[in-house]
């Protein structure tokens, strides 16, 4: 759904911002407040006046204007807690909040702040009297002293003084009026955990002593750090140390780094919000490099002249140089004129340094205004120790060190966190072993990982194979090792998928001992990898499983529940969806609702140790076959005796959905379905009668089990597995199939769009009661402001402005529509006063699940002015219709009507008013009759009243 988004300053930080938003598809348009001549009306990006300093007025402007986003550029504001006051509003906010903005707001807090978690920094005190700080200087053991100003202080607060004397007058400037400094500075992504390098050159002393400790300190004092940290280094002979903390994106950092940026801007923001970023990793431009010189008044950064004519724009952006504006403004009858210190930034990309810097200053040649100053050394210094003569080096090979490096910084707090006793590095003391080792190992090949983009299950996977085959041999799983292999090592998508490794093991009660990382381009592509895995379990040489000799005739199979597909099949579960229209981002007609078709095939396998070793250890189980490649045909007989055969019943357990859409969609044979997949079976036991009950009684306590058939002798000839009403029971397996208008058991998710909101206040009202089985998670308006959307918010319901005046077609309107809908996992759609034809394809996917109520007993007096159609045609009886929505207007199948007399002394309005009351009466019944399943809709179009509900 494409958004707006707010972009909240006026400089070239903010330009550049907005100028990068606008390029995403998921941006319907960008406003920036104040923003300056740069800002104004230039394609999607245009100015808004609104105020930035009184939050609530802000925060319902955003709601009016459907604001998905706003992104704060400045410093002040984050300090002023904008962050905190629209999150609270339930506007969207990218930025620290005023706790985290501290880092920058208070130069005392910080320093203190990293006192506390040992982040490097030069020795440091705090002052509110000058002649104590000169004092303190005086006495100090080392010469030179970079003084601060604590508060904000817009850049201008800091002095990096050569020694004391210059220190001291530092002090006694910035106590009277603040001066200008600068310092080293890069810039970090925080959300919450994890961080983002936005170069590759930082150190990885850096990354190691400041920036984790910083994002772990934040999180563990209760204020995490979520935006851009924005750090001054200062590189001495003891270490990098940080000068101070800025909490936004730096300026002119930040137009250097937007024309760079290869990802979506908006998803790195929404991703980082949602503490999603570590697996969504951010892209640059590819041999390219940026080149930004700033253009500044006369005088900068003391008094300068405003208004100055600027000449020579146009020209520079046909020359495919991007300028940002900062000190700018729109002169009457056109043109544009200085109005601050620092003017433009002038921009240039280009394959090498030497280039971009030679267009950036083409381009700052053609600009022109009064007392125009810049500096004329950018980029020089770089240039000379980037064409230094060197060797090569590993990387230029396709191997990246430096990634392989992080990535075991990134892992190892993950494996130590899965030691066990007994375990020292490698190695188990002797006496801590039981008799008898075993191990397992498995290979997972992640195509469809990654082209969903989804990682961090996949390391489930790896460890339930492993432990799941080393468990069906009656062992516990003592220690894990993973082999992870890439064509282009990517330490985010790695560390996601170890992190998911030692996840697993401690769901598995073993330890991650480490493993091996294999960067192999040329054998894999850039964006391939492979996964393998290697387990180690023990077990009393006596209770080794299967004990083939305890296995009868007539003991009882106890099968217990898969989540999906468990690592299997997935070679065939892609042939099929080949077969489909259907991509893995597509809502999946399986699973639950709200899931994608990738999101359900990547469930994870699940890991029985924990459940099976207690029930294992008192020696009721005689097998147990763990269900994996080879399904049910080709794991149980592994665990029998040959003398003996298996007789299951499908319709004793439950299929997921899954299984029965693939059986479908792909005309898959009963052999082919039981032979490829495990058919809703992770792990099947075997018992004597005897013992069954009390070991599926221990079971149910914790999963889903049934006994699901028994042993028989072999007969000649015969099948060794026989699976009877395994067809039917796909056919008859619960889920969601694409043509169903059935909405789900239990509470529903509804949404609303309105106009006035009577007809809300009246649901909203319906929905409290305990007996309800509906709940209002969204109310949509086409037109903002109106009193529907302000009775929602008032109740704490979220609201979306979809203006229908903003979009090219009706079809392009109703996707949006759709999008949200889908966003919030809506259920059922109920119409009050919205007065828009929806397309057929929407009315379509929406059949039996969205309601209208119309002002008269349908069919009668259709369309627009249905009272007053009423009054001319002299009928004594109208009323009011709830009805489900049909591709032709004011049909579809009627849920509930309720008559309305027409008086003689009646107007237009007077009957209005009564049919009103009445439409508050009929549209809550017609909720709860859909909601509780006791009205379907029908393929055909027609009802289906479900007379026990109902009842």
């Amino acid at each position: 759904m494409a958004e707006r988004v707010l972009v909240i300053g006026s400089g070239g930080r903010e330009h550049a911002l907005a100028w990068k938003l606008a390029q995403s598809p998921h941006v319907q348009q960008v406003l920036v407040a104040p923003g300056n001549a740069g800002t104004a009306n230039s394609g999607k990006i245009s100015n808004s006046a609104v105020s930035v300093n009184n939050h609530s007025i802000l925060a319902q402007y955003c709601k009016d204007h459907n604001v998905g986003l706003v992104v704060v550029g400045p410093e002040v504001p984050l300090a002023a807690g904008i962050v905190d006051d629209l999150t609270a509003a339930g506007v969207t906010c990218f930025g620290p909040s005023a706790k985290a903005a501290q880092l920058e707001a208070s130069k005392s807090f910080s320093k203190s702040f990293m006192d506390r978690h040992n982040i490097p920094t030069a020795r440091w005190n705090s002052f509110t009297d000058p002649q104590d700080a000169c004092k303190y200087i005086q006495d100090a053991e080392f010469p030179a002293l970079v003084v601060k100003a604590s508060g904000l202080a817009a850049g201008k607060g800091v002095v990096v003084a050569r020694d004391k004397d210059e220190a001291r007058k530092a002090v006694l400037d910035i106590m009277k009026v603040s001066r200008c400094g600068i310092s080293v500075s890069l810039m970090v992504i925080f959300s919450q955990r994890f961080y983002l390098f936005v170069s590759e050159e930082v150190l990885q002393e850096i990354k190691r002593s400041v920036l984790q400790k910083t994002v772990d300190g934040m999180r563990e004092e209760g204020t995490p750090y979520v935006g851009v940290l924005y750090a001054g280094v200062m590189l001495t002979k003891q270490g990098p140390k940080v000068l101070e903390f800025n909490c936004r994106f730096g300026d002119p950092e930040c137009q250097v780094l937007m024309p760079l940026l290869k990802s979506d801007l908006y998803e790195v923001l929404k991703n980082t919000l949602q503490a999603d970023l570590s697996s969504s990793p951010v892209q640059w431009l590819e041999n390219s490099t940026a080149v930004t010189v700033v253009m500044a008044s006369g005088g900068y950064p003391a008094s300068y002249k405003k208004g100055l004519e600027i000449t020579g724009l146009s020209q520079v952006s046909e020359m495919g140089i991007q300028v940002f504006h900062a000190g700018t403004a729109l002169k009457e009858g056109g043109g544009v004129i200085t109005s601050g210190g620092r003017v433009l930034t002038v921009t240039a990309v280009r394959p090498t340094l030497e280039s971009a810097l030679c267009s950036a200053n083409e381009g700052v040649a053609v600009i022109s205004f009064p007392d125009a100053v810049y500096r004329r050394d950018i980029g020089h210094h770089a240039i000379t120790y980037l064409t230094r003569t060197r060797g090569l080096t590993y990387k230029d090979s396709g191997v990246d060190i430096a990634a392989g490096n992080r990535l075991v910084d990134v892992i190892k707090p993950l494996a130590k966190a899965t030691s066990r006793p007994g375990q020292s590095s490698l190695v188990y003391q002797e006496s801590d072993l039981p008799l008898s080792q075993l191990s397992h190992y498995v290979v997972i090949t992640a195509r469809i990982a990654q082209a969903c983009g989804i990682h961090s299950t996949l390391g489930q996977d790896l460890v339930a194979m492993c432990v799941n085959d080393v468990l069906a041999q009656g062992a516990e799983p003592l220690f894990f090792l993973d082999y992870f292999s890439c064509g282009h090592l990517d330490v985010r998508v790695a560390s996601s998928v170890i992190g998911g490794i030692a996840d697993a093991c401690q769901m598995a009660g073993c330890a991650l001992l480490g493993g091996e990382t294999a960067e192999m381009p040329g054998v894999y592509g850039p964006s391939d990898y492979d996964l393998a895995g290697f387990c180690v379990g023990a077990v009393e040489r006596g209770a080794v499983l299967p004990r083939l000799k305890d296995i009868m005739e007539g003991d009882l199979l106890i099968g217990v529940a898969s989540s999906g597909l468990h690592s299997n099949g997935f070679s065939l579960v892609r042939k099929i969806l080949e077969r489909t229209s259907l991509q893995y981002s597509s809502p999946a007609p399986f699973g639950q609702p709200g899931q994608n078709i990738g999101e359900v095939l990547l469930t994870p396998t699940k890991i029985y140790s924990r459940l099976l070793q207690p029930i294992l250890r008192s020696g009721a189980v005689k097998a147990y076959a763990h269900i994996t490649g080879g399904g049910l045909l080709e794991n149980i007989p592994r665990i029998l005796p040959p003398e003996l055969a298996v007789d299951l019943d499908a319709s004793r357990w439950r299929i997921p959905a899954v299984f029965s859409w693939l059986q479908r969609e792909g005309s898959l044979s009963e052999e082919e379905m039981s032979r490829t997949f495990n058919c809703g079976l992770g792990a099947v036991l075997v018992v004597s009668k005897q013992d069954a009950q009390r070991v599926l009684r221990l079971l149910q306590a914790q999963e889903e089990a049934w006994i699901v058939g028994s042993l028989a002798h072999k007969q000649p000839g015969a099948e060794t597995v026989v699976i009877r009403n395994l067809e039917q029971s796909l056919k008859d397996s619960p889920g969601r199939s694409p043509d169903t208008s059935v909405l789900q058991n239990g509470p529903i998710t509804l949404t609303l769009w309105c106009l006035t909101g009577t007809n809300l206040q009246a649901l909203m009202e319906q929905v409290k009661k305990p007996s309800s089985s509906a709940e209002i998670v969204m109310v949509i308006s086409n037109r903002p402001g109106v009193m529907g959307l302000k009775r929602a918010s008032m109740a704490g319901i979220q609201t979306r402005v979809v203006d229908h005046k903003l979009y090219g077609s009706r079809a392009e309107f109703d996707g949006t529509i759709d999008k949200v809908l889908e966003e919030f996992r809506v259920e059922l759609v109920c119409l009050a006063g919205f007065m828009r034809i929806l397309t057929g394809p929407f009315v379509r996917k929406w059949s039996g699940k969205m309601l209208n109520i119309h002002p008269s007993l349908l069919p009668s007096f259709k369309g627009v002015n249905a009272q007053k159609q009423a009054l001319q045609a002299g009928v004594r009886v109208t009323g009011c219709t709830v009805h489900f929505v049909a591709e032709e207007v004011d049909a579809g199948a009627i849920v509930v009507q309720e008559a309305v007399p027409i008086l003689v002394t009646d107007t237009e309005d007077s009957l209005s008013e009564r049919i009103r009351e009445a439409e508050h009466r009929a549209f809550p019944a017609a909720l709860e009759l859909v909601g509780s399943g006791a009205v379907k809709l029908r393929d055909d179009g027609r009802l289906v009243w479900n007379q026990s509900v109902q009842g």
